[in-house]
C-alpha cells in the first residue's frame, strides 16, 4: 500500500524520484524519502512525515546531481508515522525501500542482535539481514537473495548500495513492481516503480516483475532473475495509460473528476461489447468455450470493499438474467480463511480495482487450488490478479488516483452485466432481459451525464445542509440495498462521518434505535414493485422524528425533509444513476468538512497488505 520509485540513468535522479513519489501518493502519504548516490559514492539520504511536498523541500534545500537513487511514499504498516519510520531504510552500505509486511520479521531481528535498530518497523529488519550477508567478498544480489530465501511474508523491494553503485536490485513476491525500460537508446536509463503511473511521461515500455524474482537494474540493461540465481527472459508489455489520465484537469480534486468522467469511462467498458440493436452482449477474454459457458450453474463473486458492493449490486442483475444459476457475494478478507465448497460447474468473479488487492489474491489462489475457474473483472492491465486468473476482462476505467473508488463501480458492474449476457447467450436463454440490458447499458453513459449535470447543484446545496451531522443511515431495498451500502461506505471514508448502510426492510430489527437528532436517514428509493415498502419505511423512520432526504426516480408523492427526485429512460439501471449521485453527495460532505477529499486519513488506495 506504499509507493516505490527507483531512477538509474543521465537525469538528475532527484527531480523523477520525487514526481514519480507525488503520483504515488496515493498509495500512501504518512511519510517519505528517496536516496541518491553521487560518483563519489557518497550518499544523500531525504526523510521527512507527511505529505510528499515536505519532503520536496528538503530535496530542495539539498539538491544533488545525483544520477541514481530509490525513493518512498509510506502508509504505515510497523510503527507510527516518523521520520525514523520512514524509507528509505539503511543498514551498513545498504538503502532498502520496501511495500508489503515480513511476516517473520521479529524472528530474524531476534538472530541480528549485533546489529543496533533504530526504527520500528519490519523494512529494517530486512536491511541488516541484507546487510549480515554482505562481506566483502559478496555481491550486493547474492546478498540480497539469500535473504529473501529466509524472508516470510510479502515484499516489493529496491536495494541500493555505496559498494555497487551502478545498479539498483528489485525484487517481488506479493506487492507490484515494474521496470520501465528507457525509450531512447542515446541516453539510457531504467525506471523502478509499485505503479505504471509513475513511468507515464518517460516510458510506456515495462517489464511486470512477476512473485518470486529479481532484477539486476543498470542504466543500459535489466538482468532478471529468479531466487535460484537462474537467469529469466524479461517480457516488454505497453503500458496503455495515457499521462492526462492521471492529471486533475481543471478539476479541485481527483474524486470529483473520477465521478464526473462516469459518462466517459463507461462508454469505454462497453464498446464494442454491447449491441442495443440486436440486443446483444459479448465479453471477450473469458477463455472459456461455449460448452463451458452453457455449463455454468453457480458463480461466486469476490471482492473487497466497493468491489464486494459492485459484486452484490451485479448479483441482482445476474440472478434476472440467469435463472438457472446461483449468485454468491462473498467478502475475500473472510472467505480467504473459511472451510469453504464450491459445487461443481462453478465459475468465481474476481472483482478488483487495483488488481493487487491481497485478501482477494488470497481468495483467487483458493479457488484455483480447489480446481474452479476464475475469471478477473479487473481495471489495470498487466496486475497480478490479471496475471493469475484463468481468464477475464479489463473494465477500461482509466486510473483511479482519489482513494475512494467511484468509477471502477460503475464500469464493473457494467462489466458483470455483460458477462451474464455472454453466459445466457450460450445457454440460448432470457433474449429480452439480455436485450433490455443492452439497451439500458448504452443509454447509461448519457443518463450518468444528464444526472450530474443536472443536480450537482442541488447535490452540492444539500451537502451544506447536512454537513453538521456525525451519523448517517443510509437505506434501500432490493437493488438500492447494495447502492446504500456503497453510499454509506463513501460517506464514511472521505467525510468521517460514521455511517452505516442496511436494507430497509431490517429497520424493525435493530437500526431504529439509531434515529434521533444526531442522524440523518437517507433512503434510495426506485420505482418498482417495492417502492409501497419503501416509502412506508419512510415513514416510520419520519414518525420516529427522523431528518430524511430521499434519492428517487418516483414520480409518487413524497414526503421529506429533502427530496432529489431524477428523470430517466432507465428502469433496471436506474440505482446506478443514484449511486453517482450519493458519490458527489459524499464529495460535497467531504469538502464541507474541510477534509483531504482525495487522501483520507488512515487509508489508502491499493490494499496490498492484509
Amino acid at each position: 500500500m506504499c509507493g516505490i520509485v527507483g531512477y538509474i540513468g543521465n537525469k538528475k535522479a532527484s527531480d523523477i524520484l520525487v514526481s514519480g513519489l507525488k503520483r504515488l501518493e496515493y498509495r500512501g502519504y504518512d511519510s517519505s524519502g528517496i536516496v541518491t548516490i553521487n560518483p563519489e559514492n557518497n550518499p544523500t539520504l531525504l526523510r521527512s512525515t507527511g505529505k510528499i511536498i515536505e519532503l520536496e523541500k528538503l530535496v530542495d534545500q539539498n539538491p544533488t546531481p545525483d544520477q541514481i537513487g530509490i525513493g518512498h511514499t509510506r502508509w504505515a504498516t510497523h510503527g507510527a508515522p516518523a521520520e525514523r519510520n520512514a524509507h528509505p531504510h539503511r543498514a551498513g552500505d545498504i538503502f532498502l525501500v520496501h511495500n508489503g509486511i515480513i511476516e517473520n520479521y521479529k524472528e530474524l531481528k531476534s538472530q541480528l542482535s549485533d546489529y543496533e535498530f533504530t526504527s520500528d518497523t519490519d523494512t529494517e529488519v530486512l536491511a541488516a539481514l541484507i546487510n549480515s550477508f554482505y562481506d566483502p567478498d559478496t555481491t550486493l544480489q547474492s546478498a540480497v537473495t539469500q535473504a529473501l530465501n529466509l524472508v516470510h511474508g510479502t515484499y516489493g523491494i529496491a536495494v541500493l548500495s555505496i559498494r555497487e553503485p551502478d545498479q539498483i536490485i528489485v525484487a517481488r513476491l506479493g506487492s507490484p513492481l515494474l521496470i520501465g525500460v528507457g525509450k531512447d537508446k542515446d541516453n539510457p536509463e531504467n525506471i523502478v516503480a509499485s505503479d505504471a503511473s509513475a513511468l507515464l511521461g518517460h516510458t510506456k515500455n515495462a517489464i511486470y516483475l512477476n512473485n518470486g524474482e529479481l532484477a539486476i537494474i543498470t542504466k543500459t540493461e535489466v538482468k532478471l532473475l529468479d531466487l535460484a540465481a537462474q537467469e529469466l527472459t524479461p517480457k516488454v508489455e505497453k503500458i496503455t495509460a495515457e499521462l492526462a489520465e492521471i492529471q486533475k484537469q481543471g478539476y479541485e480534486h481527483f474524486l470529483l473528476k473520477e465521478i464526473m468522467e462516469q459518462s466517459t469511462t463507461l462508454r469505454s467498458t462497453i464498446s464494442g461489447r454491447v449491441d442495443p440493436e440486436k440486443g446483444t452482449m459479448k465479453l471477450g477474454g473469458l477463455n472459456l468455450s461455449d460448452q463451458e459457458l452453457r455449463g455454468i450453474k453457480h458463480i461466486v463473486i469476490v471482492g473487497c470493499g466497493t468491489a464486494y458492493y459492485a459484486g452484490m449490486l451485479a448479483a441482482y442483475y445476474i440472478e434476472q438474467v440467469l435463472d438457472d444459476v446461483t449468485t454468491e457475494v462473498v467478502i475475500a478478507s473472510e472467505y480467504r480463511y473459511r472451510a469453504f465448497n464450491l459445487p461443481e460447474a462453478s465459475v468465481a468473479l474476481i472483482v478488483s480495482q487495483s488488481g493487487e488487492t491481497a485478501d482477494t489474491l488470497a481468495c483467487l489462489r483458493e479457488i484455483k487450488a480447489r480446481g474452479v475457474k476464475t475469471l478477473g473483472i479487473i481495471n489495470v492491465v498487466g496486475s497480478t490478479i490479471a496475471r493469475e486468473v484463468d481468464g477475464g476482462t479489463y473494465v477500461h476505467a482509466g486510473p483511479e488516483i482519489s482513494v475512494a473508488s467511484t468509477k471502477a463501480f460503475t464500469s464493473q458492474v457494467a462489466t458483470m452485466i455483460m458477462f451474464a449476457g455472454t453466459v445466457a447467450k450460450a445457454k440460448d436463454i432470457n433474449p429480452q432481459i439480455i436485450a433490455k440490458f443492452a439497451r439500458e447499458l448504452s443509454l447509461l453513459p448519457d443518463e450518468i451525464a444528464k444526472t450530474l449535470q443536472t443536480h450537482q447543484p442541488e447535490i452540492q446545496a444539500l451537502a451544506r445542509h447536512y454537513s453538521k451531522y456525525d451519523h448517517a443511515l443510509y437505506l434501500g431495498r432490493d437493488t438500492a440495498y447494495p447502492v446504500a451500502l456503497e453510499g454509506a461506505l463513501k460517506l464514511k471514508e472521505i467525510s468521517y462521518i460514521h455511517a452505516e448502510g442496511y436494507a430497509a426492510g431490517e429497520l424493525k430489527h435493530g437500526p431504529f434505535a439509531l434515529v434521533d437528532d444526531r442522524f440523518f436517514e437517507l433512503f434510495l428509493i426506485i420505482d418498482g414493485w417495492l417502492i409501497d415498502k419503501s416509502l412506508s419505511a419512510l415513514q416510520e423512520v419520519k414518525a420516529r422524528g427522523g431528518h430524511t432526504v430521499v434519492f428517487t426516480n418516483s414520480t409518487k408523492e413524497i414526503e421529506s425533509d429533502h427530496l432529489v427526485r431524477i428523470t430517466t429512460q432507465l428502469d433496471l439501471l436506474t440505482p446506478i444513476l443514484l449511486n453517482v449521485l450519493q458519490q458527489l453527495f459524499a464529495y460535497y460532505m467531504a469538502v464541507e468538512k474541510g477534509g483531504d477529499v482525495d487522501q483520507p486519513r488512515n487509508l489508502a488506495k491499493s490494499v496490498t497488505v492484509e
